[in-house]
């Protein structure tokens, strides 16, 4: 019998973090997965610890390219790969709480929704919390091009409702695309309000550097959605707002 839910993780140069990443998913309550690691091409040790650890795990399947592709395409070749009606997300250097996977799939099974995402905490490179990203609205197509509040690590589609969705080939904010293409499907992603996921944040990365997270956004908005100038600039002020806000202005003491 295939698994009931198929988890897709990417990797490129991920051995610093990618055992403890794999360690959150085989210590998960809920046993009825397949993990899916789609690596680019790694130049360090990770095709050989992810090797050692599908060994003693046959739940875990490594996929190899011949060449490096981009974060999309390898997602998209697992996600081809998968074979579980629900298809979850996990990068390389995230974590997810034991009960992720118990408490989203029970959700999703009862409350019959086909996209799913939850509150994710915030931690450092070392593991210690930074924040929480608290979620409680349902979010719609409209919502999402406002603000991505929809963090990969914590999504799951269900693919006997939607078919396989699969991610732009685009080299950047892969998952912002994915969830805007499923969100034109269905009316509304639908939030499970607990922080069940763990995501690092790492120097360098694109979600570090705001300037280039908003390049891609814009991308996002003109190449991919072919929204038009207007348009654009409309959900792109909404995008800055929001980025102010959650970034510095809930920092400044209050007047009250």
């Amino acid at each position: 019998m295939p698994a009931q839910v198929s988890i897709i993780m990417a990797s490129y140069n991920s051995a610093p973090f990618i055992k403890d990443a794999i360690a959150s998913v085989a210590g998960q309550s809920f046993v009825d997965w397949e993990l899916l690691v789609s690596d680019d091409c790694s130049s360090d040790a990770t095709v050989e610890i992810v090797s050692e650890l599908a060994r003693s795990e046959p739940r875990i399947r490594l996929l190899k390219g011949d060449r490096n592709r981009g974060p999309a395409a390898v997602r998209n070749a697992a996600i081809e790969q998968a074979e579980g009606r629900f298809i979850a997300f996990l990068d390389s250097d995230d974590l997810w709480k034991p009960e992720k996977l118990d408490r989203q799939i029970a959700f999703m099974r009862d409350q019959d929704v086909a996209f799913c995402f939850t509150s994710y905490d915030r931690i450092n490179e070392g593991g210690r919390l930074i924040s929480t990203h608290h979620v409680s609205k349902p979010v719609s197509y409209g919502d999402l091009l406002k603000s991505c509040v929809i963090g990969c690590l914590t999504a799951i589609y269900d693919s006997e409702k939607l078919g396989k969705m699969y991610m732009p080939e685009i080299r950047k904010r892969q998952d912002f695309g994915l969830w805007l293409k499923i969100l034109k499907k269905v009316d509304h992603a639908v939030p499970l309000e607990e922080s069940l996921a763990q995501y690092r944040v790492r120097s360098g990365s694109v979600s570090a550097n705001k300037l280039v997270a908003a390049s891609y956004t814009w991308s996002i908005y003109r190449d991919v959605e072919k929204l038009d100038l207007l348009q654009s600039a409309y959900y792109f002020s909404h995008y800055a707002y929001n980025g102010v806000r959650n970034n510095y202005l809930r920092f400044l003491p209050s007047r009250h």
